[in-house]
């Protein structure tokens, strides 16, 4: 079976959920002699991909000079080569592999339609993530054409894969997609590999922390509902002089965001972390509690994270989210402030409810693996070109 990934993902994000997932396949299916495997890719400053020295052979065309983590930097610079340059790149790239048809299936890694009139007869399985554009268009440029890609995608796609029962309801709702073309596959621990030794640099140095703290991952716009959350716990804040929040990656504070830690004068214990995956472990092996207050979610990889690392997790009552975390969490009305204090000052004080949250999270876990991921979509796969 020869699979074609594309660029597309690659391209777009330089660390983040769904470039994992596309990187935890192709890992999985590395060892798999029934699977061949092309990642249509010249250049990617992808953290998930670069780190993975593995993965290099399946590149269908790497650039040494482009990836060149000393030499390019430099020339971008004096050159301004941006995004749209890398992309052009690397589409190109994945037109050139479309065409030579050496491949059984197509798997693109976002909603993108371009290679639609390069597929010729082959089929391709599409992978859809959450249907956030769809339930809260309003957090959205109207110039943004996901909506309309993946709409397109979706009636066209031979089979469809939701990264949980709740997506897959939304597809459903949302779309004429019918239900027997949409399968289920969950997603594993994205900490998972770090237990394998080789992978962990042993001269990592841990930031200084102060403690106790809680702790927000990941992007703080819209639908991620930040602003709720910071608001719900300044009151917390100021009752208890020692504690913190931790926000992790998302990138550094908004002027507006500065601005209303300012006004609810708790800018001075509330941090932005810039991170990676062994920061992030640290983060959560510490911290108090892991809050994720989002209005909605296709899956939740935070909550595996938060589960691996031994730290209790409190969860918007919303979306996949309790999918996910089903009696291991402890859940709050993301619209609701006074729920989400409750949530919080509960997990804070009551040490053996706290402990409970743990074992269980572990437990949990257990559920979720990259090569039950792996296994199922070989298996969707497989469905496909055996029709």
């Amino acid at each position: 079976m020869k699979i074609l990934y594309d660029n597309q993902i690659f391209t777009q994000q330089n660390y983040g959920g769904v470039s994992r997932y596309f990187c935890e396949l192709m890992d999985q299916y590395s060892q798999d002699p029934d699977i061949e495997q092309t990642l249509a890719l010249r250049y990617s400053r992808n953290e998930n991909l670069c780190s993975r020295y593995a993965l290099y052979q399946h590149w269908s065309s790497r650039s040494e000079f482009l990836c060149n983590t000393h030499i390019f930097p430099v020339i971008r610079k004096i050159t301004r080569v941006d995004v749209l340059n890398y992309l052009r790149i690397n589409q190109r790239e994945s037109v050139r592999m479309l065409k030579k048809q050496d491949f059984d299936l197509f798997h693109p890694t976002y909603y993108d339609p371009y290679f639609l009139q390069h597929l010729q007869q082959k089929p391709f399985i599409l992978t859809v993530y959450d249907m956030i554009h769809e339930l809260y268009p309003g957090y959205f440029s109207p110039n943004d054409p996901t909506k309309t890609w993946k709409k397109k995608l979706i009636e066209q796609a031979e089979a469809i894969i939701a990264i949980s029962e709740s997506t897959k309801s939304d597809i459903i709702k949302y779309t004429n997609a019918e239900p027997d073309r949409i399968s289920v596959v969950y997603l594993g621990n994205p900490f998972e590999y770090l237990v394998q030794s080789h992978r962990v640099k042993n001269n990592f140095e841990h930031p200084a922390l102060e403690e106790p703290y809680i702790l927000f991952v990941g992007n703080r716009n819209g639908y991620k509902n930040f602003i709720f959350f910071i608001k719900s716990v300044a009151r917390l804040l100021k009752k208890d002089e020692n504690l913190r929040v931790y926000c992790a990656g998302g990138g550094p504070f908004m002027r507006p965001e500065l601005e209303i830690l300012n006004e609810l004068n708790i800018l001075s214990k509330v941090r932005f972390i810039n991170t990676n995956d062994l920061i992030m472990k640290h983060l959560y092996e510490n911290a108090q509690a892991f809050i994720f207050p989002s209005l909605y979610e296709g899956f939740g990889l935070p909550i595996l994270e938060a589960f691996s690392c031994g730290c209790p997790a409190l969860l918007s009552n919303s979306s996949s989210l309790s999918e996910v975390g089903a009696d291991a969490a402890c859940y709050f009305d993301p619209n609701d402030p006074e729920s989400l204090l409750q949530s919080i000052e509960t997990v804070l004080s009551d040490d053996h409810y706290r402990e409970t949250l743990i074992r269980k999270g572990f437990e949990r876990l257990k559920l979720f693996s990259w090569e039950n991921t792996a296994q199922g979509t070989k298996k969707v796969y497989d469905n496909l070109l055996n029709q």
